[in-house]
């Protein structure tokens, strides 16, 4: 039985500090207007956020990651919204919405939406939205959130009526805020492609608080207000904002010590942090952190997988224990990161309702890593030692000290003659693509779309996931569609449990780590705080200055 933990467990701040603000902060910016017509507090100069994050596409159906929705959170409009500070679905650009039937959510429109283009907003842009992302249904798209919806109708053009497959689906209103969400322009989004960034910016087909006045993808994304924003995040805080893209995180620590920028979210090395913590010119924040580290395993090419020459179920799985046997993630979270991140034991993380911990019941001894039942596994499966293992990472995506890591991962699993470990990295724009086709195992990062557990188990764990891993457990496929509509709360939990269980007896991936959310700003800088929110959204427009 996996060890269950009770109460709100965020994640370790940096360098152990729990507050918001290690230096000096000059408080909290004006809350936006609601948009519903209130008055707005006069907008602070322009702002300038700094990342290592890509974008892969400006496209909502042609990609899946935080550094492609951090712009998307910005310039298109959602059905349902969060406010910041707040994860709960509340109305964007839908007056209401609501169950009118156990299978169908009906959303009544605001009056007299349009595009920054100057064309209508209405229900056929929605339907149009969510039809594409099913029938486009990219590998690298978010279209696997919409495994229970059955169709989209608009009987008016105010009204969407979405038929669900099962009733009562207590996750639909979330989905609808996550990265299957933003509404797009039926009039420039292709029915069965995806757009290219060209295109979209060019279409102005904006209706988020801003509109993309210039756009040089993976440099530099200029953004101006949008007037004819209606969602209840108001108009922003700031006059301009912009997204300036590094590389290399040294120089994005160096931009904000030397006030080029005004704030960096993702993605500064623990070092750089514990460094920038110390300088009176700055300020560190911390918030809830949801972010899980995974390594990933495609059944079909790794080790005895399903289209190897030597495909054998049992092997494969006695590689994954193996594997699971050998890991030290306390090692990884103290020696690597320096306790920016807490070791993790779960298919969700702790903080979240019904997380529990099976791995640590399961493999190695009470979180410790084990030599001796790794041997055991494999020699009781028949497998030859050392195993030859394919393991891939990424070297900017996911952080400068990604190297740091996978390297200590290869030497936790060559323990012992046990494993022979190819360790080999990708750039972003070339991993992201090929992890589906190409890597036997490989490093996966995951930010919630939205912050419920099921959101850490329908995307890996469901049939047709989005890892595109050849992972297929029916049983568990039917948990997870029996917790998503369960409306019992006691019952959903014990059903999430459960899930967590079977796969952690199935190990299609081996979590590793759970981590917080970080910024650095100026010390004249507010509002960042309320970017780091449960919802895991962040937002330009509430930041001042």
């Amino acid at each position: 039985m996996a060890r269950k933990k009770n109460g709100l467990r965020l994640a370790a701040a940096v360098i152990g500090i729990s507050a918001l603000v290690l230096t000096g902060c000059t408080g909290p910016a004006e809350t936006p207007s609601t948009g519903t017509g209130g008055e707005t507090a006069p907008a602070s100069g322009p702002i300038t956020v700094g990342t290592t994050d890509k974008v892969t596409s400006l496209d909502p159906a042609g990609s899946y990651d935080n550094g492609s929705f951090m712009v998307m959170n910005q310039v298109f409009p959602f059905l349902l919204n969060s406010v910041p500070g707040s994860a709960d679905p509340v109305n964007d650009i839908a007056e209401s919405a609501e169950f009118t039937t156990p299978t169908e959510y009906t959303v009544k429109l605001k009056a007299d939406l349009k595009w920054a283009n100057g064309t209508a907003l209405d229900s056929k842009d929605v339907k149009h939205s969510f039809d594409r992302q099913v029938k486009i249904a990219d590998p690298n798209g978010p279209s696997s959130l919409l495994g229970n919806l059955d169709s989209v109708a608009a009987p008016d053009a105010t009204t969407v009526v979405f038929t669900l497959k099962s009733g009562n689906d207590q996750t639909f209103p979330q989905v609808l805020t996550s990265p299957v969400g933003p509404i797009v322009d039926d009039e420039a989004f292709p029915a069965d492609k995806v757009a290219s960034d060209e295109d979209i910016v060019a279409a102005k087909s904006f209706a988020g608080p801003y509109t993309i006045e210039s756009y040089a993808k993976n440099s530099l994304v200029s953004f101006k207000p949008y007037e004819g924003y209606k969602g209840l995040l108001g108009a922003p805080a700031n006059s301009a904002a912009n997204i300036k893209y590094y590389a290399d995180s040294n120089n994005l620590k160096l931009d904000v010590q030397q006030g080029n920028i005004d704030v960096a979210w993702r993605a500064l090395s623990p070092t750089d942090v514990e460094d920038l913590g110390k300088d009176s010119k700055v300020k560190v924040l911390t918030g809830p952190g949801g972010e899980l580290r995974y390594i990933v395993f495609n059944f079909d090419i790794m080790p005895f997988g399903a289209k190897t020459d030597d495909a054998d179920p049992a092997k494969s799985l006695a590689v994954r224990q193996a594997a699971a046997n050998l890991v030290d993630r306390e090692a990884i979270a103290t020696g690597v990161y320096k306790g920016t991140y807490l070791p993790a034991y779960s298919f969700v993380p702790q903080g979240f309702t019904g997380a529990i911990e099976p791995l640590k019941d399961m493999y190695g001894e009470d979180g410790k890593p084990s030599l001796d039942k790794a041997k055991a596994v494999l020699e009781a499966a028949g497998v030859t030692t050392p195993v030859d293992l394919k393991l891939q990472y990424n070297p900017d995506h996911y952080g400068p000290s990604s190297g740091d890591e996978y390297a200590l991962v290869k030497s936790q699993l060559e323990k012992g003659g046990l494993f022979k470990v190819d360790l080999q990295s990708t750039e972003w724009v070339t991993y992201q693509k090929s992890r589906v086709t190409d890597y036997p195992s490989y490093q996966l990062g995951w930010y919630p779309d939205y912050s419920d557990a099921d959101n850490y188990l329908s995307p890996f764990f469901a049939k047709n996931n989005f890892l595109g891993n050849a992972y297929d457990n029916k049983e568990v496929d039917t948990l997870i569609s029996e917790q998503r509509v369960e409306t019992d709360a006691a019952k959903r939990t014990a059903l999430i449990e459960e899930i967590q269980t079977k796969v952690a007896g199935d190990l299609s991936t081996i979590p590793l780590l759970q981590g917080a959310q970080v910024a650095v700003a100026g010390a004249n800088v507010s509002g960042v705080e309320k970017t780091l929110d449960p919802s895991f959204k962040f937002r330009m427009g509430v930041i001042s200055k």
